[in-house]
This record gives structure tokens, sequence and C-alpha cells, in this order.
């Protein structure tokens, strides 16, 4: 594989993991209710879910499984889809989910590919 476009899919990886980071802020602070609870929705959500893929998602990740990290993955990529579909893109939220999970396809492919 050519490295501009190994580096290019790994790049695309890592921003798609902050756009839903961003997604799930911008959901939690969508919420009806008072500042407060929008406040900590807001930052609560792509906290928790930052550390979750970092434990469990990430390509340095030391716990779980290969299964119970491609679950994780769908389940963040999945809810921020979800979640940009409910703050009404629906074209965003199927945009996003399809252009990720074909990166993870290539970039899954690319693993199992004998470099050249």
């Amino acid at each position: 594989m050519f490295p501009l476009w190994k580096w290019g899919n790994l790049l695309f990886a890592f921003l798609a993991e902050l756009v839903a980071l961003g997604i799930f802020a911008w959901w939690g602070w969508e919420v009806d209710g008072t500042t407060a609870v929008r406040l900590l929705l807001a930052i609560g959500l792509p906290a928790l879910t930052a550390v979750m893929w970092g434990l469990f998602a990430a390509p340095t990740a030391t716990r779980g499984t290969p299964v119970v990290r491609a679950v994780v993955k769908v389940l963040v990529f999945g809810l921020a889809g979800a979640a940009l579909w409910s703050l009404g893109h629906p074209v965003l939220a199927v945009a996003f989910v399809v252009l990720v999970a074909a990166n993870l396809l290539i970039i899954h492919v690319q693993k199992l590919t004998p470099e050249r």
C-alpha cells in the first residue's frame, strides 16, 4: 500500500473520532433541560466516549479483545450518527456512518494485506 494512502486513511480515522466527539458535545448541548444538565452532557458524553475509546478501541488500547474493540467502534460511530440524525441532519448522519464504515474497512483490509 502506498504510504500516503495508508497515512491518509489513518488521518481520516482520527478526524472521524474527533468529529464523533464533537457530535456528542453538540447533541448534549441541544438536549432539553437546564443549562447545568446541558453543560454536563456536552462535556461528559465526549469525555466518557474518549475514555472508553482509549481503553478499548484505540490502536494502543491494552484492554479488551478484537471483538470488544469492534463493538466499541460500532457503538461510538453508530451513536454519533444517530445523534446527528436526531439533531435534524439525516443526510449528514448517513454520510458520516458510510464514510466511517468504508474507512474502517479499508484500514482492516490494509492490515490483512501483506506489504509489497
